[in-house]
């Protein structure tokens, strides 16, 4: 009976310890990015639509892969926003 007890009372203590582990992990602000990475992730949004209009419309050759569409995308955007 008490070997009962005892474990109920160890099954409740680890429920909440676990519980405010798994809260203080929710609670953890996230940090913004970055303005390059903000910059980046904005390129890549537009070079994305980019690729699926001409995806689309047939203006893309077959062999063309994303990762080449997008290194040359990339490429040209950065350069756009330095000049």
């Amino acid at each position: 009976m008490a070997n009962r007890y005892a474990s109920s009372a160890l099954a409740a203590v680890m429920t909440l310890a676990l519980a405010g582990v798994a809260q203080a992990a929710e609670t953890k602000a996230k940090k913004e990015p970055s303005a390059a990475q903000a910059a980046a992730r904005e390129r890549m949004s537009r070079c994305s639509l980019e690729w699926k209009e001409a995806k689309a419309g047939g203006k893309v050759a077959k062999d063309m892969k994303w990762p080449a569409f997008w290194s040359s995308c990339n490429k040209r955007l950065k350069e756009g926003a330095k000049a």
